[in-house]
């Protein structure tokens, strides 16, 4: 089973920069043609948040129209930057019916083969903060509580606080109740997250969550209290979870032309 994880795309209406600099909708392009070259091809695509930039219809039909090349099943999660409604409506046809599984969250559980995925909506609207309410915290409860097989949680609010000060300043409601659920089912095998443009990583209980790049632009790395919010034009990137039993791999892969791939030996023999 391999997934291909794309987050933070932040697509604006067609001819709209985000914060006037980035080319989302091209940069989401070329992370799709990306996608679709891989070989082996990916069984499916996760896109774990922040999928358009202000919850606009105009930008999710754009958005619908850039992933339309992807052969394999596409699973999306919401994050701050999307709107549920307009989400739903944009999204409602045939192979996103799982996006009407529950009347008010976004969140879902597909049947990945020997995998479970569970899909949880950290939104707070019109907020930055993650939110997991006890609604949400019981449906995870009660989904974990259901099968011992090998679970991932994808969700756009990473659960812990980076050392990014702009970025975990609005806080995460209900992050430690969470925590205390993951604990209790050691079958969870990766948290999947967006929201900080990074790639990062932290142990939660007895899991790993893993923090996916922005398809687009990155948040800087600056570590310093109360640094200032700034994002920089670092390579975009995508992710690729490969699970082999008992084992989940994650790759991080970044965007751009590196020209060919070089071999290490000619004949057999090391290059000298």
């Amino acid at each position: 089973m391999l997934i291909a994880q794309i987050s933070d795309l932040h697509i604006k209406a067609a001819g709209r920069l985000a914060y006037g600099v980035v080319d989302t909708a091209n940069l989401l392009q070329r992370c799709v043609t990306a996608i679709t070259r891989l070989q082996p091809a990916p069984d499916l695509v996760l896109a774990t948040g922040d999928l358009v930039d202000y919850g606009l219809a105009a930008e999710y039909e754009l958005l619908k129209s850039l992933l339309a090349p992807l052969s394999m099943p596409v699973y999306l999660v919401a994050g701050n930057h999307d709107e549920r409604r307009h989400l739903r409506a944009a999204f409602g046809g045939p192979g996103f019916e799982y996006l009407a599984a529950t009347d008010q969250f976004i969140q879902y559980q597909v049947q990945l083969g020997a995998l479970c995925l569970l899909v949880l909506d950290t939104v707070a609207p019109m907020e930055a903060r993650g939110q997991l309410c006890s609604v949400r915290l019981r449906w995870l409860e009660q989904r974990l509580s259901e099968t011992a097989m090998p679970t991932i949680i994808a969700m756009h609010h990473p659960p812990f606080v980076t050392g990014i000060a702009h970025m975990d300043a609005p806080g995460f409601e209900g992050a430690a109740e969470f925590e205390e659920i993951v604990a209790r089912h050691a079958q969870v095998e990766r948290i999947m997250c967006g929201h900080l443009h990074r790639s990062i990583q932290c142990r939660i209980g007895s899991s790993v969550v893993s923090v996916c790049p922005s398809t687009a632009h990155q948040v800087a790395l600056d570590l310093r209290i109360g640094g200032p919010d700034c994002f920089v034009m670092e390579p975009p990137g995508f992710q690729l979870h490969l699970w082999t039993p008992p084992r989940l791999i994650t790759h991080t892969c970044v965007l751009g032309d590196f020209g060919p791939h070089y071999p290490f030996r000619h004949a057999g023999v090391l290059i000298d």
